[in-house]
């Protein structure tokens, strides 16, 4: 995964993944939650989702959570996830500032 906070920007799908991790998932229950909050937009397969979660897990944004005995791996958000996704938030309002004012006036429709 090439998202590295100094580096710069997350992906979208690092994000979101980090959001759906505020409340403790399975990776199941997040894939379901990025067709949902994606309008089906980002669908990902499963070796796309958990070499994302490793790839979490080794940043120290994401951990297990609760009992990891069956074939169902729960993981929440960590104080560094959490730090990431507070910064990725405040770099993409940043560029949404930038756009507004580049573009304002223009007719998008």
């Amino acid at each position: 995964m090439r998202d590295s906070i100094r580096g710069g920007a997350l992906t979208e799908t690092t994000f979101l993944i980090l959001l759906s991790l505020w409340e403790p998932r399975h990776g199941y229950a997040v894939m379901q939650f990025l067709i949902s909050a994606t309008g089906g937009r980002l669908t990902l397969g499963a070796g796309t989702l958990y070499g994302a979660l490793n790839s979490l897990l080794e940043k120290g944004w994401i951990a297990p959570f609760g009992e990891q005995g069956g074939r169902k791996k729960a993981y929440c958000i960590t104080p560094a996830g959490k730090a990431a996704a507070a910064a990725e938030l405040a770099r993409m309002r940043e560029v949404q500032a930038l756009a507004c004012e580049i573009m304002k006036g223009e007719d998008l429709s």
